[in-house]
């Protein structure tokens, strides 16, 4: 019967052919279909991705990033790598799409097409039930809208879910990160693997907020559609702190009582996209990370207890989503990761990862679920058995 499993390894040895071997030994002896790898950003990703490539079968693909944190059954740890292996029923095709920064559209269909047609289909043809996709891009370059665009150009339906490749830089002048696809290590792209398989599969999403039945709507919006210059016609930084009740000062994310608190959601049905706030800016606009659309209506979220109600996610939610999980790729927002410090919540949050199928991920910057560029929120890939 078809299943999906996924073995892990975690290493925070520092010596290249060390930390590989330590890796190798770890995952035990196979023949994977697919290798995902997740490194802190100060280690040299480049010698990582030879040292492990040359270890792994030749038919053993490959897709990774730099990371803020990385995630195993242990929990969120930080300066380590973490690695999965993948087997049983799935194929697996990866694309590469350059040059993000330029035209995120192309590199966007770029790499969706090269994946597909290594397992012998265009975008257009592909069986969305039988089919999801991984993203990973490079998180800085913050194109994630445009490079969705390109990758489901000639197919909406297709199952992604996904993030960006980060670092643990806080200095927002100091950040990059990198991409692997098999042997290469990019910046300013975007990769995607397409998985083919009979087993059972679902793309989640899950985020620690609810309703409040409170609503706005983005009034103005400035030329590059990432700051909202008045909500409800009126300035918007003024409007926001006024709606939640606190100062401008307040606002900024991971201020006890700001964006992070009462953050934004687009509503699609009965379900909440989270569109949080950055910051307020000097001109009294407030800055978002994703794009806007003037006459958009947004819903006020409220934050919950995240590590009950992550328990609750990996506990009930996969079980009831996929039958008998086995295993799990999770891409966590780095913003979640942060609240949960602020909130001394932080070791509570990391040992729920226990509770869920074996897994691998990491902290990401910004999410990738389906269509759509969210944050504040944790995407997974989770596979199953039939057996």
């Amino acid at each position: 019967m078809p299943k999906v499993q996924l073995r892990s390894a975690r290493t925070t040895k520092t010596d290249v052919d060390e930390a590989v071997a330590e890796l190798i030994e770890q995952l035990g002896e196979g023949e994977p279909k697919l290798v995902t790898l997740f490194a802190s950003r100060d280690r040299d990703h480049g010698a990582l991705n030879r040292a492990l490539r040359d270890r792994l079968p030749s038919g053993t693909r490959l897709i990774g990033a730099s990371s803020a944190a990385e995630i195993d059954d242990r929990g969120i740890g930080f300066g380590s790598v973490v690695v999965s292996a993948l087997d049983g029923d799935l194929e697996v095709g990866v694309g590469l799409g350059g040059g993000l920064t330029e035209d995120a559209l192309r590199a966007g269909s770029a790499a969706m097409k090269s994946a597909c047609a290594q397992l012998g289909s265009s975008p257009r043809e592909l069986d969305t039930r039988t089919h999801v996709g991984l993203v990973i891009d490079d998180g800085y370059k913050n194109k994630k809208e445009e490079l969705l665009m390109g990758a489901l150009d000639q197919n909406q339906g297709i199952l992604l879910v996904g993030g960006g490749a980060s670092c643990g830089e806080m200095d927002p002048s100091k950040q990059s990160s990198l991409v692997h696809v098999d042997g290469e290590v990019a910046e300013d792209c975007v990769a995607v693997a397409m998985i083919r398989t009979d087993a059972p599969f679902a793309a989640l999403r899950h985020h620690a907020y609810t309703p409040t039945d409170e609503r706005v709507t983005i009034t103005e919006v400035s030329d590059d559609g990432y700051r909202a210059i008045t909500i409800d016609d009126r300035p918007a930084a003024e409007r926001y702190a006024e709606v939640i009740g606190v100062t401008v000062d307040e606002l900024p994310f991971g201020m006890p009582r700001g964006f992070s608190d009462r953050p934004l959601a687009m509503r699609v049905g009965r379900e909440y996209f989270m569109r949080s706030p950055l910051a307020p800016m000097p001109d009294g606009s407030v800055l978002f990370a994703n794009l806007l659309e003037e006459g958009s209506e947004y819903e006020l979220m409220k934050l919950g207890d995240q590590p009950t109600m992550m328990r609750r996610f990996l506990e009930e939610e996969i079980p009831r989503r996929v039958k008998s999980p086995q295993a799990a790729l999770y891409f966590h927002c780095n913003g979640r990761q942060y609240v949960a410090m602020q909130k001394d919540e932080a070791g509570a949050l990391s040992s729920t990862f226990a509770a869920g199928p074996t897994c691998a991920g990491f902290n990401v910057q910004f999410e990738i679920y389906c269509g759509f560029h969210i944050n504040t929120t944790l995407t997974a890939l989770v596979f199953g058995s039939d057996e």
